[in-house]
């Protein structure tokens, strides 16, 4: 079991960046991939990013690959989504997820055990 809390969500205009963080305690076997997905109203949920804790091989939604970059602080008790030249339809709740495996779906929210709360973001033209 992992414990996942998001921030780092807010407002920006079309452009600019914002960088959303994820606190991970708890069970670190828990937590060997951790990913970032969200959700837009009427939407399904929508892997963004992810990222395998021990080679650090990351993982991208063809949407936002180029733009958005995600890291994991040495200690692994942080997961970084920089998000960069956003975009109006980035708009969504993003969600931290933690998994306990690879997997060679790293970015289906079924490979996910853990969730965190979710952060909204939210991106004006």
């Amino acid at each position: 079991q992992v414990q996942l809390v998001e921030s780092g969500g807010g407002s920006a205009q079309a452009g600019g960046s914002l960088r959303l963080s994820c606190a991970v305690s708890g069970d670190t076997q828990s937590s060997r991939l951790m990913g970032w997905f969200r959700q837009a109203p009427g939407k399904e949920r929508e892997g963004v990013a992810a990222i395998y804790s021990r080679g650090r091989d990351t993982f991208y939604a063809d949407s936002v690959a180029g733009r958005f970059t995600i890291t994991q602080d040495g200690a692994k008790n942080t997961v970084y989504l920089q998000m960069n030249g956003l975009k109006p339809e980035d708009t969504a709740v993003y969600y931290c997820a933690a998994g306990p495996a690879w997997t060679g779906r790293p970015l289906y929210s079924h490979e996910y055990n853990d969730w965190g709360q979710g952060t909204q973001v939210t991106v004006s033209p």
